[in-house]
C-alpha cells in the first residue's frame, strides 16, 4: 500500500470525525434546547399550581359565605363522573360483544 492509499484512508476517517463532531453539536443544541423547554414547563406548572391554589382558597370561602358544603359537591361530582365513567366503559363492552357476535357469525 502506497502513500496515496494511506492518505485517502486518513481524508476518509477526518471526513468521519467531522461528520460525527457535527452530530454531536447538533446533539448538544437539542439537549439544551430540551432543557430550556422542560425549565419553562416545571416553571409554568409551578404558576398554574400557585393560581389553582388561590382560586380554591377564593372558591372556598365563598362556598362558606354562602352556606355550601365544599366536601358534598366535590363528592356528588366524583360520584357522577365515576357513574360515567363506568357507563361508557359497560358501552364499550357491549359494543366490543356486538362486534364479536357479528365475527362470529360470519365466520
Amino acid at each position: 500500500m502506497g502513500l496515496g492509499g494511506t492518505a485517502k484512508k486518513l481524508q476518509k476517517v477526518t471526513e468521519m470525525a467531522e461528520d460525527v463532531y457535527t452530530r454531536l453539536n447538533d446533539l448538544r443544541d437539542q439537549i439544551i434546547g430540551m432543557r430550556e423547554t422542560t425549565q419553562e414547563t416545571a416553571d409554568r406548572v409551578e404558576r398554574l399550581e400557585n393560581e389553582t391554589a388561590e382560586m380554591r382558597a377564593i372558591l372556598e370561602t365563598l362556598a362558606e359565605n354562602e352556606g355550601i358544603d365544599i366536601d358534598t359537591v366535590t363528592a356528588e361530582a366524583h360520584i357522577a363522573e365515576a357513574e360515567a365513567d363506568d357507563a361508557a366503559a359497560a358501552d364499550g363492552a357491549e359494543d366490543s360483544a356486538e362486534a364479536a357476535d357479528a365475527d362470529e357469525s360470519d365466520a
